[in-house]
């Protein structure tokens, strides 16, 4: 069975037996987007649901890390970041042949186009001004108090978080990218001293990772929590900025070709000084290097994706398209390192 077909009747009786109130599964039906855990609907007479599994296949360590996600979303259920309900956890292989977990489904909106040309100013203005307070509200969880205070691993987050994609990168390379090779030197060497900010932080916070209210300004749910881990909040914030330096068209779907004042959507500098605001922080140091990490890091994340698209593990039909950014987005930290400079 491919990785996007469900044995519904072997499911059914699975989970009829581990979720409260669960009773006859109709259908399943794969999610389109998303490039790592392949995620499906589940309609069943008790309701809708979703299900997150890992690809089945040969995988890189530590990637796909959907126990992490069941994890982090239970932790986070009382908290003022808005989540999904996490309802069980199957770690064993044989149901689906591959470990999955089940969560509600949270119906509202999910916007693809970081432009917004569904909306009109005010509105796209209140959904930017709620992504920077759920991520603010992300950032100031207790951890300790949330149960996830072994859930990084300690010392410089930068240093460890460059090490791994240099690791993830190069198990994953199908040729020589020559600005990767040199961001791989640059980062290590221009890293800025560790400050001591520690916070739970997404990994992959980004306009299409929440859904909003059917009608209001309003996150309902932040999803896909795979990379999620005790880091530094500076990576989050810098992740998203990326989207106002990536071009508009083709699938990277960003701000810079775009009049963000005209539009209602604030500059990056505003963003940025919003969520510093919300945070108590200063001016960012060395913004520099947060965005040249993140492009370093999308860069490898879409290189694995170009691997698994290979290998014939890909969740996602446009794996290989989406694979060949690196190039670009290596290129991308490169040119902004040097006009820094």
């Amino acid at each position: 069975m491919s990785v996007d077909q469900l044995d519904i009747a072997t499911l059914d009786r699975y989970l009829a037996g581990h979720v409260e109130g669960f009773a006859g599964l109709q259908a399943t039906e794969k999610f389109s987007g998303g490039q790592s855990n392949p995620t499906f609907l589940l309609t069943a007479n008790s309701g809708k649901y979703v299900l997150r599994r890992k690809p089945p296949g040969k995988l890189l360590k530590s990637a796909h890390a959907v126990d992490r996600e069941f994890r982090v979303i239970t932790a986070l259920a009382d908290s003022k970041v808005p989540v999904a309900k996490a309802y069980h956890l199957c770690e064993d292989d044989d149901v689906i042949g591959s470990m999955f977990y089940i969560m509600s489904y949270v119906e509202g909106r999910i916007f693809w186009d970081p432009a917004l040309p569904e909306l009109d100013n005010a509105d796209r203005t209140a959904i930017y001004d709620d992504m920077n307070r759920v991520l603010a509200e992300l950032h100031t969880v207790d951890v300790d108090a949330a149960g996830l205070g072994d859930y990084g691993k300690p010392g410089n987050y930068f240093e460890r978080q460059i090490g791994r994609w240099t690791t993830q990168y190069l198990a994953a390379e199908t040729e020589t990218i020559e600005p990767m090779d040199e961001l791989m030197r640059w980062l290590p060497e221009n890293m800025p001293a560790d400050d001591g900010k520690i916070a739970l932080v997404h990994g992959d916070y980004r306009l299409d990772n929440l859904i909003f209210h059917p009608t209001e300004a309003r996150i309902l749910a932040v999803v896909d929590w795979e990379l999620s881990t005790l880091g530094h909040p500076y990576a989050d914030l810098a992740y998203q900025s990326m989207q106002w330096r990536l071009p508009s068209k083709g699938i990277s779907k960003g701000l810079a070709n775009f009049d963000r004042n005209a539009l209602g959507i604030p500059t990056e500098a505003e963003y940025v000084d919003a969520y510093c605001r919300r945070m108590g922080y200063g001016d960012i140091a060395d913004w520099r290097f947060y965005l040249a990490f993140s492009f370093f890091r999308l860069a490898s994340i879409v290189q694995g994706v170009l691997k698994r698209a290979i290998d014939g593990n890909a969740s996602n039909t446009q794996a290989m398209q989406i694979g060949r950014m690196a190039r670009p987005l290596a290129q991308a930290a490169i040119d902004l390192i040097d006009e820094a400079s």
